[in-house]
């Protein structure tokens, strides 16, 4: 019996109709995470002899404030740090710290304006360092006793209490632009931090009070200026200053209480020069 010869067929490829085209695979990774920072805090509690540092690594958000870091460690990593603030917008000058050496209020400072490394080195990026106020009591790690400060105050002759309102349509004095930023002092103690002198004369009264001093003088408002001028005058008062000007650097208001100790030195010496002309101060 002869076999049947099977005629090959050739196989088409079938061809779906109205295929989708291939998807390409995306490679693309997401936006990179924030940046990362590391803060090295003085920690301090009552009875340390001396602080210690601790270090902290965080991400950081562009525009984030020194403060907004110090919290953000706070509630992230450490809760026991202890850090003082208020308004948030450098008006209470409640966040006074020294940032890498520098007195500054923490909610004013951009962490992005603080270098991460070394100019023209391939080092690691530097710790930023936080560090409490100088020149006062120190009470936990970035918090300082600030009852101190607030008494020089006192001493001058503030606060100023207003005896009675301007009469309507009254205008203010001529002149009063002239020292009127003396009020723009927020009593944050970034001055007296940076004082040299307070650092080793803690009987100083310190360039905010005189400041606050030289206020009263400039315009009393009633009243005598010869107690304030007497303060002025002591030993360790404005002729302790040695006209370094770091007070008026670092101010955040610009207060310039460099500026008003030389004003109280002008107006002393001539209450002592009007003395021995036998003339009223």
């Amino acid at each position: 019996m002869s076999a049947k010869k099977v005629r090959s067929v050739e196989a088409k490829p079938t061809v779906e109709a109205d295929a989708p085209p291939a998807m390409e695979l995306s490679l693309d990774p997401g936006p990179p995470p924030p940046p990362t920072r590391v803060f090295r805090i003085s920690r301090r509690r009552s009875g340390d002899r001396k602080p210690h540092f601790d270090d902290f690594e965080i991400e950081v958000e562009p525009g984030d404030t020194v403060l907004d870091a110090l919290l953000r460690i706070r509630r992230t990593q450490e809760p026991s740090l202890v850090v003082r603030h208020s308004c948030m917008h450098a008006s209470c000058g409640t966040c006074g710290v020294r940032i890498n050496g520098r007195e500054s209020l923490a909610c004013d400072t951009k962490v992005d304006s603080l270098p991460a490394k070394p100019a023209k080195t391939a080092k690691p990026a530097q710790p930023i360092k936080v560090e409490s106020l100088a020149n006062q009591r120190p009470v936990a790690d970035l918090a300082t006793d600030m009852v101190d400060f607030y008494a020089r105050f006192e001493a001058a002759g503030l606060p100023l209490v207003r005896n009675a309102d301007v009469a309507s349509g009254g205008e203010p004095p001529d002149g009063i632009k002239a020292f009127g930023r003396f009020e723009n002092c927020i009593e944050c103690g970034l001055c007296l931090s940076a004082c040299p002198i307070a650092r080793t004369n803690h009987d100083y009264i310190g360039p905010a009070a005189l400041a606050a001093a030289a206020r009263i003088v400039e315009e009393p408002r009633g009243r005598q200026r010869g107690p304030v001028l007497a303060l002025a005058a002591e030993p360790d008062s404005v002729w302790r200053c040695r006209a370094v000007l770091e007070c008026s650097v670092v101010c955040p208001s610009a207060v310039e209480p460099a500026l008003a100790l030389l004003t109280l030195r002008r107006h002393i010496a001539a209450s002592r020069a009007r003395r021995l002309l036998g003339r009223k101060s």
